[in-house]
């Protein structure tokens, strides 16, 4: 019978298949309803713990039951498995039959088998189950009876236990289970195996309930730190019981959020990285590097791969000029090299567990300075297109920045290869931005760069383009892949089938595929069949009309299916047909192209409508426009910029963009620009769109963001008072109020407070419930709307407040923050305590620390201190406690973290005076919102007091004008600016002295004084016109003058001339003829509006008579040159020869003009003059005291007549004679030696010598020589000599001449001594032995020298001496190398040849060396006596002593 069955099962139809997926679908969603009763269980337990009456103990699981069907189950699971192996064997077998792939066993028996099979164990496997079920039946009704037993009075047992819980952050958690007990148990919860006492915790924390065996634990206002284990302990004299369940608070994450979200998510994608920087706009220049750089709040792991930056949405990675850097938890992307294809939107990109996060910035990139001042910008944006074997086309978008020189064309630079050799290829009209590039070379790679050219020069050349290998785009077209054999492939080009053609056929569909105003471009298809060959091209071309063809000339063979038309001219049509040619033949030619003539000049894009610039932030404006319709040659748009006022454009982006909006950043705040937007395409950059109408930049209107930080400030039976702080972004208006709601923490619903806005950040609840806890959460509104909703506050009792100590204090701020110090202020707390409150205590938190420090020992008794001596660069918060006699009270609310830092841009207040001399205190803020409000304050008291001051208010600024300057305005003035999202603060202490310094200012504007540039000033004009002028300040065209000369006022007489140029603040007086009636005293009287000044000048006394002769002498000069004058007065100099010139120029002359040189006014014939040159020469020889005098010279002719003198005695005749004798120092020769018939001589020659003004002196071993009996000095024409007479070994030795001629002294030595003695010596005996005794020079001087003398006191002296020469000489006597002069004593006669000096009454002083010199043009000498001169009695003495 079993078999029949077997069999008849497997008679059944395949549909039977069905049925076995259907079985294998309930047994999975059995399988899954038991996984999760099974989960359920195991996330809770259940102990038992008796105290059995008679002492001995016993320990037991109430889940035995449990455990035993859990092993039935078990057991049963093998048998799933092998159901499970064979299910998947029969599903197996029902997919290959469906494929037709079923493998064949034991034919249809082996089929009709499996499924009898199969359909037996699901029947067994069913009544398995269905006995199961009884049995667990009949162990549930065994507990129950065991259970009654048992609650009669047995220890206690969780009939339901607690359960496992995961809930979101800040809601609420209820823990209950059921339990038996008999007596009542004892309950105790617990946390981490740590007792949970509600009083330690925040009021409202955790609520624990007993009622009737349920339990509950109530869990408020979940946080992350309440996850954990959470156990019931209970316990009777019976014995214990326990249950845990752990809780797992998540933390909301968005829709993203699902199981385990956070943990999970941590796990799968590292730590929650957030950004810790922001990206700034960057402006860089082109040639020029720049980088990004943002900051992490955790390491990112696998950082390479897991940062990723982008450009315009396009991934970017390291290259040659481009590097992407992470480390220390910072990213940075390094460009060493910009262009401006660099220009765009970067976007940084990391991973976390709520998804990627990304920053983005702009990036612009600037012209480079030109290289040709005016050049244009460069281009970009360089492609490569319709790349062919031997041609392309080339393109490429126009700048930005023409630098006011329109573009006229544009330079093609080539690089084949990497040559690195750039070399000019093409020249590109102006009008587009596209040119055909042929002549290449198949298999070569090249690159292009473009230089943009205007009549101001050639801009610097664009970024190359990326190279481009020239090949035929239609090769892998001809060519075919057949597989075969299990991988390979026969590859077959179309060439190989055409047979055996040889000469190809012709081109077909000729065609023009690019026409422009310069050119066209003519393409074809390649003939088929091509022959099998390398092909060439040969173009053809007719004028419409003409009924010839003429062959195209190419510099290079045509191999590509394109070629570029360069000389067509415009106006006429043409025709063009092409031959194929290869090494067999040429083709026929092709069909005639359709008629082809060269367009007109394309016209740029009109400029896109409706540009419209919005509000953005406090540096940036965003665009909008209406792009330009139908453009498909659109490659962009240009922005430019101005500031309201200026003619000047400048641009704001130098790469297209790509849309109809963008931020304009980088603007400053408060500055009213103007923008506008130019299409930008092949044809160029079109004209600019409108205008905008003028945008101050400053933060657009938003909502504003959630209040936060909620603190209880009073509390009543019945009502409390909640604080709050206002939104970190006000959305760049006023806060208009509030909106406040509340939850009682025992009901589910939250309920508005007040149906009005509350206007400040303090409001007081009413109709509360006492000892009820509270929460609450509030809106902030704005006139863009109703902004985020907070946070809900922490848990407030509303329990009366009756405690001795003050409230807290609230509405702490800290403001005017620097460096190292700030300013905080706060309001006394609403609830006083037990008295009123005497001070404040201050406390400090430093970031990162928990611990508060006290800033000020003892209380302070005002609501507001400045905090110095903090660190800078550090971040501070600050709590206020308020103190009364019962001591401190509760703490305010910290301040948010305070960083104390120097903001480059924060505003201060200016201190000055106006125009009208008002002295006042201004504070600007051009990031201040429109709603904005300045709150001046003094000493930090209030408002000022309006009795004395009046403020005063502009757009972003505002001023506090003092209306009677005085003491009792000294102090600190101090202003906030309200709504403002930053600190918009400072202060400024007034002092004594800067407020004197001012009041003296003010008087100055009120009472003003035209501004002196240059007091009177004299000048003498060319005529000897005196010119009295001054200089003051520019003036207005009302300026008034009243010149006062003697207190009387000056209109303008004809003999003085008044000027007065307001423009340039001159007063000029012009004298004709200075004269004594001139002489007096002038004054200035000047007056524009309210300045006055007065200057005043004297002219008498000596400046008048010297004025008078200096004019006086200019009108004779300018006299003297309306003829022939002297242009450079007479003047000597001496040349190196030691002759004397004097010279002179003359001007103004004509051929009469007639010049004369005269000598103590006696004409000189000597003197030359150079009618050419105007220059007159008078040489003087030799000159000597018979050339002294005055020499005048005189040039005249019918106009008039000049005199120019020069004066030759006394000084200037001495400083003649210096100068010679100088010229004469220097030209001395070395010394000589010679031997003479007397002894030996030694000289010197000299250009010139004179004895007044040329001293000698002969030194013999360093002791000076004087003439005597055996050693003579003098000179002889241009020689200086010493003889010695009569030599011997004593004069052997150096001898050393010094010439000094006044400052010039020059020193000349020789040594006698050796074979220069000998040979002196020998030639001395040579002469003397000749004994022949000559006279050498005839007519020399001669000379009897005196001898010694000596004689008495109040005697009279006479020296007496022969001379002789022809001329006579002169004579000159010395004393002490002095000249003597004549008077009183002494006194010179001449007799003939005698010479006598007669000394009366001589004395001491008469004692010395007297020398005579005579010189005459042969030659001179000198005689030398030694007058000793001696008291009566005194003589013997000495003489006996020689």
């Amino acid at each position: 019978t079993n078999r029949q069955e077997l069999g008849g099962v497997g008679k059944r139809p395949p549909g039977a298949v069905v049925k076995v997926h259907r079985y294998e679908e309930r047994r999975q969603e059995e399988e899954q309803k038991e996984q999760r009763q099974h989960s359920l269980h195991m996330g809770s337990s259940v102990q038992r713990r008796t105290f059995p009456q008679q002492g001995s103990e016993e320990e037991y699981q109430f889940s035995a039951a449990d455990h035993a069907l859990a092993a039935a189950l078990a057991l049963t699971a093998s048998y799933e498995m092998s159901w499970e192996a064979q299910l998947r064997r029969q599903t197996s077998t029902v997919e290959l039959e469906e494929r037709g792939q079923r493998r064949v066993g034991f034919g249809n028996d082996l089929e009709r088998t499996d499924i009898a099979f199969l359909r037996t164990q699901w029947l067994l496997r069913q009544s398995r189950d269905r006995k199961a079920l009884r049995r667990r039946t009949e162990e549930k009704v065994r507990e129950a009876k065991e259970l009654r037993e048992l609650c009669s009075g047995r220890g206690p047992w969780f009939w339901i236990p607690l359960r496992s819980h995961a809930v979101w952050e800040r809601t609420t958690v209820l823990l209950t289970c059921t339990i038996q007990a008999s007596p009542a148990p004892q309950v105790t919860w617990y946390k981490n195996d740590m007792q949970i006492d509600p009083r330690l915790f925040p009021p409202g924390k955790y609520r624990i309930t007993n009622n009737y065996g349920l339990l509950t634990l109530e869990i408020r206002r979940c946080t992350m730190e309440d996850t954990g284990t959470y156990t019931v302990k209970v316990k009777n004299a019976y014995g214990q019981a326990s249950s845990f369940a752990k809780v797992l608070v998540r933390t909301y994450l968005g829709k993203d959020a699902g199981f385990d979200s956070e943990i999970f998510k941590r796990l799968m994608f590292g730590p929650n990285v957030d950004f810790t920087s922001v990206l700034r706009p960057v402006f860089a220049r082109e040639k020029e590097p720049f980088s990004l750089t943002c900051s992490f709040s955790e390491d990112v792991l696998d950082a390479e791969q897991n940062i990723q930056w982008f450009r315009d949405g396009k991934r970017m990675r390291s290259s040659g000029r481009r590097q992407t850097l992470y480390a220390d938890r910072q990213a940075s992307l390094q460009v060493s090299c910009a262009y401006k294809e660099d220009e765009g939107l970067y976007t940084i990109q990391v991973p976390s567990p709520l998804g990627p996060r990304e920053q983005s910035t702009y990036v612009f990139v600037r012209d480079a300075a030109a290289e040709n001042m005016g050049a244009p910008g460069s281009p970009l944006n360089i492609l490569c297109l319709d790349v062919n074997r031997d041609c392309l086309i080339l393109t490429w978008t126009p700048p930005s920045d023409t630098r006011g020189s329109p573009i006229t064309g544009y330079s093609i630079e080539q690089c084949q290869g990497e040559s690195g050799q750039w070399v000019p290829c093409h020249e590109a009209p102006g009008g587009t931005c596209r040119c055909p590039i042929q002549g290449l070379v198949k298999g070569q790679s090249y690159r292009f760069r473009v230089r943009a050219v205007s009549k101001a020069g050639s801009s610097l050349p664009s970024k190359a383009s990326e190279p481009v290998v020239m090949g035929d785009p239609d090769e892998a077209q001809r060519k075919t892949e057949i597989p075969f054999d299990l991988g390979n492939k026969i590859v077959i080009s179309t060439d190989d089938l055409e047979g055996t053609w040889t000469i190809p056929s012709p081109p077909t569909n000729v065609h023009a595929s690019e026409i422009r105003e310069a050119y066209a471009v003519l393409g074809w298809e390649e003939p088929r069949p091509r022959g099998r060959a390398p092909l060439t091209y040969s173009l053809e071309k007719s004028v419409i009309g003409s009924g010839t063809w003429e062959a195209i000339s190419t510099e290079t063979p045509v191999k590509s299916p394109r070629f570029a038309l360069l000389d067509l001219e415009k106006g006429k049509s043409y025709v063009f047909r092409v031959r194929a040619m290869n090494q067999y033949g040429v083709s026929d030619p092709s069909e005639p192209s359709e008629p082809i003539a060269l367009r007109g000049k394309p016209a740029t894009l009109p400029p896109p409508a409706q540009v419209q610039a919005l509000r953005d932030t406090q540096t940036s404006v965003s665009l909008t426009w209406d792009p330009v319709k139908e453009s498909p040659e659109l490659l962009g748009y240009y922005i430019y910029s101005r500031e309201a006022g200026s003619s000047e454009w400048q641009t704001v982006n130098n790469k297209p963009i790509q849309g109809d909006k963008f931020t304009v950043p980088g603007l400053k705040t408060g500055k009213e620009y103007e923008f506008c937007v130019r299409s930008v395409s092949e044809a160029g950059v079109g004209e600019s769109s409108a205008a905008t109408e003028p945008i101050r930049v400053k933060q657009a209107l938003a909502t504003p963001s959630a209040p936060y930080d909620f603190i209880l400030l009073n509390c009543g039976k019945n009502d409390m008072v909640i604080g709050w702080k206002p939104p970190k972004r006000r959305g760049g208006c006023k806060i208009l109020g509030y909106f406040l709601d509340q939850h009682d923490s025992e009901e589910l619903d939250w309920h508005p407070v007040n149906q009005q806005l509350v206007p400040t950040q303090v409001c007081k609840v009413s109709n509360l419930r006492e000892g009820h806890f509270y929460e609450f959460r509030a809106r902030a509104a704005n006139l863009a709307g109703v902004g985020e909703l907070s946070a809900p506050s922490s848990l407030f009792e509303c329990k009366e407040w009756t405690m001795p100590q003050p409230g807290p204090p609230y509405d702490v701020r800290a403001f005017e923050v620097r460096a190292t110090s700030l300013m905080l202020q706060w309001e006394p707390p609403l609830y006083t305590g037990a008295g009123p409150v005497t001070g404040y205590l201050i406390s400090f938190q430093e970031e990162g620390s928990e611990q508060w420090k006290p800033l000020t020992p003892d209380p302070i008794s005002g609501t507001h201190l400045r905090i110095s001596d903090l660190q800078p660069g550090k971040r501070y918060a600050f709590q206020v406690q308020a103190v009364n006699s019962a001591g401190p009270g509760q703490p305010s609310m910290p301040t948010d973290p305070v960083l104390l830092e120097d903001r480059p841009d924060a505003p201060e207040i200016k201190v000055g005076v106006d125009e009208e001399g008002f002295i006042y205190l201004a504070f600007e803020a051009p990031g201040a919102p429109d709603s904005s409000e300045f709150q001046w304050s003094k000493d930090y008291k209030g408002p000022p007091d309006p009795q004395r001051v009046q403020i005063e208010e502009e757009a972003n600024k505002s001023k506090v004008i003092l209306r009677d300057p005085g003491l009792e305005d000294l102090g600190t003035y101090s202003v906030v600016v309200t709504d403002a999202d930053e600190d918009l603060s400072a202060s400024h202490t007034l002092t004594e002295a800067e407020l004197d310094k001012l009041k003296k200012l003010s008087h100055e504007i009120r009472n003003p004084v035209i501004k002196l540039i240059s007091g009177w000033n004299i000048d003498i004009l060319e005529r000897g016109e005196v010119r009295l002028w001054l200089e003051v300040e520019k003036l207005s065209p009302a300026a008034e003058l009243h010149l006062i000369f003697n207190n009387c006022k000056v209109s303008s007489p004809q003999d003085r001339k008044i000027n007065f140029e307001r423009e340039k603040g001159l007063v000029e007086v012009i004298i004709q003829n200075l004269c004594e009636e001139d002489k007096g005293s002038y004054t200035a009287q000047l007056q524009d509006g309210k300045a006055k000044n007065q200057i005043t000048l004297a002219l008498v006394d000596d400046d008048f008579d010297k004025l008078l002769r200096k004019a006086d002498a200019k009108r004779r000069d300018w006299k003297r040159k309306q003829g022939p004058y002297f242009e450079e007065f007479l003047q000597w100099k001496v040349t190196e020869d030691c002759q004397v010139l004097l010279t002179c120029k003359v001007t103004n002359t004509k051929n009469e003009t007639r010049f004369q040189w005269f000598f103590q006014n006696k004409e000189t014939p000597d003197g030359q003059y150079d009618p050419q040159t105007g220059a007159g020469l008078l040489c003087i020889e030799e000159t000597s005291k018979e050339d002294m005098g005055i020499y005048r010279a005189s040039v005249s002719d019918d106009r008039g007549q000049d005199d120019t003198i020069l004066d030759l005695t006394g000084e200037a005749l001495d400083a003649v004679f210096t100068e010679l004798g100088r010229i004469g120092v220097l030209s001395a020769t070395p010394l000589e030696v010679q031997g003479t018939e007397e002894g030996i001589r030694i000289l010197s020659k000299v250009k010139y010598y004179n004895v007044e003004y040329m001293k000698t002196t002969w030194s013999h071993k360093e002791k000076r020589l004087e003439s005597g009996d055996r050693a003579r000095a003098g000179t002889m024409l241009d020689e200086i000599w010493l003889h010695i007479l009569d030599p011997k070994d004593s004069d052997k030795g150096r001898y050393t001449l010094e010439i000094a001629a006044g400052k010039e002294v020059r020193q000349l030595s020789t040594d006698l001594s050796g074979q220069a003695f000998d040979d002196a010596m020998a030639e001395h005996q040579r002469l003397k032995a000749l004994a022949i005794i000559e006279e050498k020079t005839s007519g020399g001087p001669r000379k009897a020298a005196p001898d010694n003398a000596t004689t008495r006191y109040s005697r009279t002296l006479c020296l007496t001496c022969v001379i002789s020469g022809d001329p006579a000489p002169e004579i000159s006597w010395l004393k002490n190398d002095q000249p003597v002069t004549f008077l009183d004593r002494y006194h010179m006669e001449v007799r003939g040849t005698e010479v006598t000096i007669t000394i009366e009454r001589v004395n001491s002083e008469d004692s010395g060396r007297y020398g005579v010199f005579v010189k005459n043009k042969y030659g001179s000498e000198t005689g030398q006596v030694t007058i000793s001169v001696f008291k009566h009695g005194e003589e013997l003495k000495v003489l006996e002593k020689k």
